[in-house]
């Protein structure tokens, strides 16, 4: 058995102090001195697969993470595991807990997961180990996975056991209350809904390459935004869907000098609402949160969301963000851009039409060179 510090010491040394996650008993004691330091940084994810999309977020932004679940939440974390870290190349620790492993009588709910758990790295492709149970043995397993990610650039897992880590206490909240901010709000009515390109060429004009960051969620947004102007300063998910605003959420959480604007659509924000409350608590005045909402999953048929049913804009408000607008003007985006000031993030909901550009192309870059490209541009590298 080990003391948290043990481990979290050993891995300040190698340049670790970004953490994320979503808690389980066995990592309790891991967490709380985390917290406890000021100078590390935890987030407090709303599922396990945001967890890994802010770390992969940090990690572009030059931060080394780690990001921490329970087994039982695995499965939350694979789109972002196998399309977002294994596609661009994103070297991160993932530390999981063992519940249900065989031999060890548990809740009925861990017994499958307890027996597919290395199974499940495997078939991802994440080389793994048994998280160190004793002090001689630490350095040399961070070791080996530093090894690994800075050769292949991609994840490399640690399985924790039961009492690997003696009890630690917690001595202060980790999330700042935003309870008391009031958002501003502005409505932007309109005539017409206007088209995602000429939503995209605003945003652009708005983002010089100097100092902002676009982050283009899943299918036709990123295909347009490539179309329209390939910049260094830009990065185009693919795949992960409804994880670019926790990728955005990392980036701007590393890179507080930029400006980070996450241009989202209304399928992938539903699949993933939870992250409207963690971005609400933790993102600060240089990250903006933009949804294009034309009420369809555009790029496979158009098939209608619920979208029609939901007042984001509220939503956002009532999850701590400090602004929140919606209408379908598109000088939405021209007043959400252009504030200043704000001590917290940004949100802007604005219907537009369904359809896409004719002949929409797709990146002719890989993901892995619009990552490099983009971390060359800012200055950050794993």
């Amino acid at each position: 058995m080990i003391e948290a510090e043990d481990f979290v010491e050993v891995a300040r040394r190698m340049g670790f102090r970004r953490y994320t996650g979503v808690p389980c008993s066995f990592l309790t004691p891991f967490i709380n001195y985390i917290i406890n330091d000021d100078a590390l940084a935890y987030v407090s994810s709303a599922n396990e697969g945001d967890a890994l999309a802010t770390a992969a977020g940090a990690a572009a932004g030059g931060e080394r993470s780690v990001v921490m679940m329970q087994n039982s939440g695995l499965g939350n974390a694979v789109s972002p595991i196998t399309s977002l870290a294994w596609v661009f190349h994103i070297p991160m620790l993932v530390i999981t807990t063992h519940r249900g492993a065989p031999g060890i009588k548990d809740e009925p709910q861990h017994e499958l997961m307890g027996r597919i758990t290395g199974a499940l790295f495997d078939l991802m492709q994440v080389p793994w180990e048994d998280f160190p149970a004793d002090r001689a043995m630490i350095e040399p397993a961070l070791q080996r996975a530093m090894d690994h990610m800075q050769k292949h650039q991609r994840p490399y897992g640690f399985i924790m056991h039961k009492g690997t880590v003696n009890a630690h206490p917690l001595k202060k909240n980790p999330v700042a209350d935003v309870s008391a901010r009031k958002a501003l709000r502005m409505q932007f009515p309109g005539k017409d809904r206007v088209a995602r390109s000429t939503v995209l060429q605003r945003i652009i004009r708005h983002t010089p390459e100097a100092g902002a960051v676009v982050i283009a969620t899943t299918g036709y947004t990123g295909r347009e935004l490539f179309a329209i102007a390939d910049r260094p300063n830009h990065f185009y998910m693919v795949g992960s869907m409804g994880c670019a605003s926790a990728f955005g959420l990392g980036l701007a959480l590393a890179r507080s000098d930029l400006q980070v604007v996450v241009v989202d659509g209304d399928g992938a924000a539903l699949m993933r609402m939870g992250n409207f409350a963690t971005l609400g608590s933790y993102g600060g005045g240089n990250l903006t949160h933009l949804l294009l909402d034309n009420e369809a999953h555009d790029s496979t048929g158009a098939q209608a969301t619920v979208s029609s049913n939901v007042r984001f804009a509220d939503i956002a408000a009532a999850c701590g963000y400090a602004a929140s607008f919606e209408g379908n003007d598109v000088e939405l985006v021209d007043e959400l851009l252009s504030l200043n000031g704000t001590d917290g993030p940004r949100f802007g909901h604005l219907k537009i039409r369904t359809g896409t550009l004719e002949d929409l192309p797709r990146p002719s870059i890989t993901p892995p060179e619009v990552l490099r490209r983009l971390m060359r541009h800012i200055g950050s590298g794993f």
